[in-house]
């Protein structure tokens, strides 16, 4: 073994041994007095939040903590403006936003997956298959029958119907837009390197909050409960919803589509297939973690998966608001704490692999 890496070994030993410490030491600290904190943001992670928050209670009584489901652009802004301790977001900050706020953390407390669903009545419970250019196509309008040919060659043996769709998105600031519309843009087939006119990626884009393509008919909805209530009242619908609405797709007889993933198969949203693209894509994660996990390659991968974001200060107001959050945090990620499958599993979220959460404990040892 070379001296380098029995270095590495050490630092990394290190470095464990400091953030266990430094746990220990705010841990008594925050128990010393009673924090307020205060969390909004994605509606997303808005019940596995709720859900950390009821729990975390009984270890620290003394940390009372209010939560909002107010969208992931709102969780980023409020962090940044110090109106919350913790600003909840599917979306990591732009490049624009880390370089103007050096001080804002994104950390990564657990993976996520996001829905595509439609409200076909006639399916009866057959497959329904879609593809990044086919619901992008569906989006800017291009796409207007579910049996259009497009669609019909993704289906081959399923009986659509000559109906129209009603394609329904978000008009809030969201993270679940980012996540969407980076999987329409990212599965655009390019020409020589460059998007031709037309297409998602050279007119839209993608971000939390985009310029939809005006489109007879089309719907818009302010938060993921909102999304899974339009869909379920409405025939021929087709919308993106976070996976920890699963349930309300199933309870209302939707449609939840098999996606085509980068290596052309067709997959739906499993713990197996989420961690499949996660496992490929996560060791690619920067120190400041913030990467899209948008269409990874694999033949098992689901395309639509995401890092749940904690934005979040380095500088906070007190030593104790700083040990209060600190200890959270790290409460959060723990296969101990939040990211038990007891908390994760009901909402479809996988934990951080080991190596994402050792670099999340190295992120909040910075608050202070």
């Amino acid at each position: 073994m070379g001296r380098s890496r029995i270095s590495g070994i050490y630092e990394a030993r290190r470095i464990s041994v400091l953030i266990a410490g430094l746990a220990l030491l705010s841990l008594a600290t925050a128990h010393s007095a009673a924090q307020n904190l205060a969390e909004t943001g994605s509606t997303l992670i808005y019940p596995v939040f709720e859900a950390w928050v009821g729990a975390y209670v009984k270890i620290d009584p003394a940390v009372h903590m209010t939560v909002g489901a107010t969208g992931s652009e709102t969780g980023i802004s409020q962090a940044i403006a110090g109106q919350v301790q913790i600003g909840m977001s599917d979306a990591y900050m732009t490049d624009t936003q880390a370089m103007a706020n050096p001080k804002i953390l994104n950390i990564p407390l657990a993976i996520s997956a996001q829905l595509v669903v439609a409200n076909l009545p006639e399916l009866s419970g057959a497959t329904l298959k879609l593809s990044g250019p086919v619901l992008a196509d569906i989006y800017l309008g291009k796409i207007r029958e579910w049996d259009a040919a497009p669609i019909a060659a993704l289906n081959s043996g399923v009986h659509l119907p000559h109906r129209t769709i009603v394609p329904v998105h978000r008009a809030d600031g969201s993270g679940d837009t980012f996540v969407f519309t980076q999987f329409l843009t990212f599965s655009t087939p390019e020409e020589f390197g460059v998007a031709p006119a037309g297409t998602w990626e050279n007119d839209v884009y993608y971000g939390t909050t985009v310029h939809w393509p005006a489109v007879q008919g089309s719907l818009t909805v302010s938060s993921n409960r909102e999304m899974a209530q339009k869909l379920a009242s409405t025939p021929y619908a087709v919308g993106y919803l976070g996976g920890s609405f699963e349930a309300n797709a199933n309870k209302a007889g939707l449609q939840i589509a098999l996606l085509q993933n980068k290596d052309g198969n067709f997959v739906l949203p499993t713990a197996t297939t989420i961690a499949s693209a996660a496992a490929l894509l996560t060791p690619r994660t920067p120190p400041d973690e913030r990467l899209t996990l948008i269409f990874a390659p694999g033949g098992n991968s689901y395309p639509l998966i995401n890092y749940e974001y904690a934005m979040v200060s380095e500088k906070q107001s007190s030593p104790q608001v700083a040990a209060a959050i600190s200890n959270f945090l790290l409460w959060c990620i723990s296969p101990q704490g939040g990211s038990a499958a007891s908390f994760l599993d009901p909402v479809h979220f996988i934990a951080l692999p080991t190596s994402i959460r050792a670099r999340s404990e190295i992120q909040i040892s910075k608050i202070q």
